[in-house]
């Protein structure tokens, strides 16, 4: 298996890793006349990109140099088929192989597996004139749009032959074939994409109390009774009835068997008191216990003294006052009956859970958590003992599933796959999780299967690369109305990206989970960057005694290394360019450092059974 999580991810050296660039400015921005024009009719970059990834967005005109005539449309989606011949017809005429798409392969809108135009999702917008289009076979809307231009003072080929009025999308190739390069998506424009290409969580369930750890209110938390319901004691001590001294009471059921230390036993929590309490009187009470009517304040054990009297009664004292209401917990000052406790949206924490049964809950609704699947692919991984003989040890699998657990998603154990299309094909056509996850085989290596596997499933590309680094060759398809797959790469810390940029953003629409608050620190250290990429780095918190608290850049964060993020706190994003030392960024916290997991964890099995336990 190739190295096809890699994708020619950025490892510091600039020259060998620019991609392409968009007239020359970072981040893709077209340049010169085409991007003046192109301003002239900028919309959301945002609305554009979701356009293209539905299906809805018309072709791109590339304007010609001043003084050359109209322009003509640029080049983007080709058949399957005929890619290899236009990319041969490419270099007959000179075109370069290291940029992502030319100009000598015609635009074709039917192609259901092209990409988008991150142009569109980016600076440049230019003139619509058409909608969606459909794939021939399947009639599933396919997203339509241009390709990137050939590299600026590249040699150019000839020029390419118009496309038909109804072009027919052949079969794909029964190989891998010529797949050009995806142009890559910004990243938060990919990160908006995955948040939005669900309309919405499942049905609501009702379910026992236990069960909704981890999952969002689907119903407001309205209090079912008044909290406390009664009036209680907050200490233990004597429930007392107007201003002291007091003749102190026995309880109905008091024993009379001789002395004994503290109070004498009184009215306990979960007895209710069986008469009133007179003026004047006072009787031992527990912490929770019901108060008895008539009294008007409860005198703590430590601050009341008992003395005997002479026709053998008892009376108690108080060196200080005993104000009515204190100690008193009054009937309702929590919250009354009605009372709404929590919104929808709210995440079921084990306070929530507490919360709910104080409040007469013994069920409730919530959004089930999704379901995903795992599969690891690659013959060359080892799910046990030390690498050799070329074979490595599996690092995602271990990583991938507690870390969707973390985020509130039910996940089975991963399965790891042999580098087979068919089985990988059957494996995803079978599936029934909300979303599938695999890992590695997003590229176009011989032994890189996804592609073809989402050809072969008719699937809808709605992310195929985005400006990241490490991480770049991620990508998010729509299998059916309801169910989708994020590919990551294959090396760790590329993975890592994808779970962040694509997986959870797509998950947390699933759970109704909101997204976190934007949170900036400024950085402990400066940071390169990618010429216009966005980097994510591994960082941890640093107290400054000047600035406060920072964010520190973590060492090994290359896309193969998982030693950076295991020390990490959170990832920073980093612009294209890279941040001086504080400069404020964007960071992602981790699931476990951000507490999202809200303490839920799948059910398995320790080995340990408490005493007692059937």
């Amino acid at each position: 298996m190739t190295d096809r999580g890699f994708g020619k991810e950025f490892d510091g050296d600039f020259e060998g890793d620019l991609g392409w660039d968009f007239g020359g400015q970072p981040g893709g921005t077209v340049g010169g006349a085409g991007g003046r024009a192109a301003d002239e009719g900028r919309v959301d970059p945002f609305e554009e990109a979701l356009a293209l990834a539905n299906a809805t967005a018309p072709p791109r005109v590339r304007p010609r140099a001043e003084g050359s005539g109209a322009g003509r449309p640029t080049t983007g989606r080709v058949p399957y088929a005929t890619r290899e011949a236009a990319a041969a017809t490419s270099a007959a005429g000179g075109g370069s192989n290291d940029i992502p798409y030319t100009n000598d392969i015609p635009y074709t809108p039917d192609d259901p597996f092209s990409l988008d135009d991150p142009m569109a999702a980016g600076t440049g917008a230019s003139a619509r004139s058409s909608g969606p289009s459909r794939a021939p076979g399947n009639g599933a809307s396919r997203p339509s749009g241009p390709s990137c231009p050939s590299a600026p003072g590249g040699p150019k080929g000839p020029e390419a032959p118009k496309a038909p009025e109804d072009p027919a999308d052949p079969p794909p190739p029964p190989g891998h074939g010529s797949r050009p390069t995806p142009v890559a998506v910004p990243w938060h424009t990919a990160r908006d994409l995955a948040e939005r290409a669900v309309a919405g969580p499942p049905e609501p369930v009702t379910s026992a109390l236990g069960d909704a750890l981890g999952r969002t209110l689907a119903a407001p938390l309205t209090a079912l009774t008044d909290l406390p319901s009664f009036d209680t004691s907050a200490m233990d001590g004597w429930a007392v009835s107007g201003p002291g001294p007091w003749r102190l009471d026995h309880p109905a059921d008091a024993s009379e068997a001789g002395p004994h230390p503290g109070p004498p036993p009184g009215i306990l929590a979960g007895h209710a008191p069986d008469r009133a309490l007179h003026d004047g009187h006072a009787i031992p009470i527990a912490t929770g216990a019901r108060l008895p009517s008539g009294a008007t304040a409860v005198l703590r054990s430590e601050h009341g003294e008992v003395r005997e009297l002479s026709d053998g009664g008892r009376r108690l004292y108080a060196p200080q006052p005993a104000p009515p209401g204190q100690d008193i917990r009054p009937r309702g000052q929590e919250c009354r009956r009605g009372d709404q406790l929590l919104p929808v949206g709210a995440l079921v924490t084990p306070a929530v859970l507490g919360l709910a049964a104080a409040a007469g809950y013994d069920e409730l609704t919530a959004y089930r958590r999704p379901r995903a699947e795992i599969l690891v692919l690659g013959d060359e991984l080892l799910d046990h003992g030390l690498p050799q003989e070329g074979r490595i040890r599996d690092a995602l699998g271990p990583m991938i599933a507690p870390w969707l657990h973390a985020l509130g998603v039910e996940a089975a154990a991963p399965r790891h796959l042999a580098d087979d299309a068919d089985i990988l094909y059957a494996a995803v056509a079978e599936s029934t999780a909300d979303v599938v996850i695999t890992t590695g085989g997003t590229a176009a290596g011989p032994l890189d299967h996804v592609h073809p596997t989402l050809r072969r499933l008719g699937a809808e590309v709605l992310v195929d690369g985005v400006a990241v680094r490490p991480g770049h060759p991620m990508l998010l398809a729509r299998l059916a109305p309801h169910r989708h797959l994020v590919g990551l790469p294959g090396n760790p810390l590329a993975a890592v990206s994808g779970l962040v940029t694509l997986a959870e953003p797509l998950l947390r629409t699933l759970a109704a989970r909101p997204p976190a608050a934007p949170y900036r620190t400024p950085l402990a250290a400066p940071v390169h960057g990618h010429p216009r990429d966005t980097r994510l780095v591994p960082v941890a918190y640093r107290e400054d005694e000047r600035h406060g608290l920072m964010a520190a850049p973590l060492r090994f964060h290359g896309p193969a290394m998982l030693r950076g993020i295991a020390a990490a706190e959170a990832l920073a994003v980093v612009p294209p360019g890279g941040a001086e030392r504080g400069t404020e960024l964007e960071l992602l916290e981790l699931p476990w450092s951000a507490g999202a997991s809200a303490g839920w964890s799948p059910g398995s099995s320790t080995g340990w059974t408490a005493p007692g336990a059937g």
